[in-house]
């Protein structure tokens, strides 16, 4: 294909972009378009899959029957996330063994906040409200993302990450009502998790390497610093109904702004667990590359099924 042929089909594809039209797996896209989707969708369906590794811990220690279900319940619809985006990925061209081998081998990245320990039962609740909270203004802007596979996974997924946020906020107000330990409790976690779940966000605009070409193919709608203050203006009135404090010293309401103010993030931590470094990467990679392996035998007994099974439908066709 020629130069010119080339710039034509991406004049076409920009002005598709423009009108807000969605782009379908066999349409021409330029191929940097292509490896960002692939990219972003991939790193969206791991941190869905080691998402489930904190919670999962969790689920015999819940506390009662009630709390059991409700979060296996939870971890069930995060690894349902994963396979959703996985399959969007695949129609770009990559095969789920690859995307697999690029997690395994830290050649592709997750949310740093899984790197952070569930060390208590009121780290469920702050997980749900705060994590899945920040998922959900990340995410709802997505289902307008132009890329139609996406888009159309995120519908689904949203509504069940609001589920998920409300039982999370559900656990934290059990415990903020119950005994001055149990509230206690709620607070040390909130001051553990608030931190990281700001870093959600990623990186602040001006050191984000992707963010303005993603905002101009409409993958992103808002920047990263812009949903981070969306956070933060929807969580405060939140911890205030709950009756726990927000450990952010810096932390005020701006009358001028309409939003709340805050301190620093510490940047430092952000990028050096992302590098790998944080708490748990050793720990999740681990798990995941762990659970992989164990599960070969698994994988070569369904695909031996299949065969069976389209050998069976061979013969009777003939």
């Amino acid at each position: 294909m020629s130069n010119k042929e080339i710039k034509n089909l991406e004049e076409i594809f920009n002005q598709r972009i423009a009108r807000d039209e969605k782009i379908e797996p066999k349409d021409w896209m330029p191929e940097k378009y292509r490896k960002t989707h692939i990219r972003q969708i991939s790193q969206h369906a791991h941190s869905e899959i080691v998402g489930m590794l904190p919670e999962g811990n969790w689920i015999t220690r819940a506390p009662s029957l009630r709390r059991k279900v409700a979060l296996l319940a939870k971890v069930q619809d995060e690894g349902g996330h994963g396979l959703y985006l996985y399959s969007a990925a695949e129609t770009l061209g990559i095969s789920r063994e690859e995307m697999y081998e690029q997690l395994h081998t830290g050649k592709a990245k997750y949310s740093s906040i899984f790197n952070y320990p569930a060390v208590t039962w009121a780290d469920m609740g702050a997980i749900g409200w705060l994590v899945d909270g920040a998922a959900i203004i990340n995410q709802v802007a997505l289902t307008t993302t132009s890329f139609g596979p996406y888009a159309r996974a995120m519908v689904r997924i949203c509504k069940e990450e609001s589920f998920h946020q409300r039982q999370g906020f559900e656990i934290l107000l059990s415990l903020c009502k119950g005994s001055e330990e149990q509230k206690a409790m709620a607070q040390d976690s909130l001051n553990r998790w608030w931190w990281p779940s700001l870093m959600m966000f990623g990186p602040k605009d001006e050191e984000s390497p992707n963010t303005e070409q993603s905002m101009k193919w409409k993958l992103k709608r808002k920047s990263n610093d812009e949903l981070r203050q969306q956070f933060v203006n929807q969580t405060v009135p939140q911890a205030k109904i709950l009756g726990i404090s927000i450990p952010d010293p810096d932390l005020k309401w701006n009358e001028e702004k309409q939003s709340y103010d805050f301190g620093k993030i510490d940047w430092d931590e952000f990028w050096q667990v992302v590098k790998g470094h944080g708490p748990c990467n050793k720990e999740r990679m681990t798990a995941r590359v762990g659970a992989w392996n164990q599960g070969t035998w698994v994988r070569d007994a369904a695909v031996a099924y299949a065969e069976k099974q389209a050998n069976k439908n061979l013969n009777k066709a003939v």
